[in-house]
């Protein structure tokens, strides 16, 4: 188990614990000290875990993963971030999806482990619909658009017969992810393991988040759009993203409000469509897991959340493609 963490005092025992406590034990976690400020690393030894500290910052979470790889001997690996928790049997849940030794990469569902502020909230949803409707379709092509960064397994050759993790982008995880299919290797998704990360709880945190996302998978096109052209399947999911991203938040935050007012207001209307698609999958996943009130009292999270994700992806587009000003500073979103 790779854990990297950069001051992460107030998580990293947590997320320790909750290794130390799987059903399936780890043979070793090796934390990566990123040249912490703070008792990032004597908290982590304190937890009785090898803690590696590079020479200097990394300056990103790929770069202290890639620090940590040099020094794993099993034939898996599992990264996992600092503020994330696993539930009891994740591991063992994850691992049978390494069995095939085509499998390059495997995760599990994400569900953020506080849901209080309307940030908290909006991200909830945005999950329970991603991890319900998008990662089983996608699974079913061995295909996942992301192994998530927060929680994922790996096969230690294949992992390094990609490179590893590289910093090239802001969106390490999708990078690696888009390496693999590109090598010919698949990707699982099991939503029986699921992990717990600690999301934004304000705008501060939630902007440099989605900063950094929104320009991760622009620079992921721009680097892997050739392997991705000859990748029917991948090829798909790309467009259709890039759709939404553009097209579809061109439509959400600007056309729906001129035509509202030069128009009629009935065109407000248009905010709804799609809440039912929306509210669907989400509800089936509240169910399961008796959540549905809360799912129900987050769905206006949802619609901030869906706001500040088409604002950020215009922006992203527009620096990195038009202006030509990439982001190449890691910022941490929590």
């Amino acid at each position: 188990m790779i854990v990297p963490a950069y001051n992460e005092a107030g998580s990293i025992a947590d997320t320790i614990r909750s290794i130390q406590a799987q059903t399936l034990t780890a043979e070793e976690i090796i934390v990566v000290d990123d040249c912490s400020t703070d008792a990032t690393g004597m908290i982590a030894r304190a937890c009785g875990v090898t803690v590696l500290r590079p020479p200097r910052n990394t300056g990103s979470k790929a770069g202290a993963q890639a620090f940590a790889l040099a020094h794993v001997n099993t034939d898996l690996t599992m990264a996992i971030d600092a503020d994330t928790v696993l539930a009891p049997d994740a591991i063992e849940k994850l691992q049978p999806a390494l069995d095939d030794p085509n499998v390059g990469a495997a995760c599990g569902l994400v569900i953020p482990r506080r849901v209080s502020t309307i940030f908290e909230r909006g991200r909830y949803i945005e999950y329970l619909f991603a991890f319900t409707f998008y990662k089983p379709i996608q699974d079913f092509y061995e295909k996942p658009l992301i192994s998530s960064g927060c929680f994922s397994a790996y096969r230690t050759g294949i992992l390094r017969s990609v490179g590893g993790w590289s910093a090239r982008t802001m969106a390490e995880d999708m990078d690696l992810t888009w390496s693999f299919y590109q090598a010919g290797r698949a990707v699982r998704f099991v939503p029986e393991a699921v992990c717990y990360p600690l999301e934004p709880h304000n705008y501060h945190f939630m902007r440099k988040q989605l900063r950094r996302w929104s320009h991760g998978f622009v620079q992921n096109v721009r680097l892997h759009w050739r392997g991705v052209i000859q990748e029917p399947y991948l090829r798909t999911i790309v467009a259709v993203a890039m759709w939404d991203a553009t097209v579809a938040s061109v439509a959400y935050l600007i056309v729906l409000p001129v035509l509202a007012v030069a128009v009629s207001p009935v065109f407000l209307l248009g905010y709804l469509l799609d809440l039912p698609a929306v509210l669907v999958p989400v509800l089936v996943k509240a169910v399961e897991r008796r959540e549905v009130g809360l799912a129900l009292a987050s769905m206006p999270g949802f619609l901030v959340q869906r706001v500040l994700n088409g604002l950020f992806m215009l922006k992203a587009l527009w620096e990195e493609v038009v202006m030509g000003h990439p982001l190449v500073v890691y910022e941490k979103g929590h």
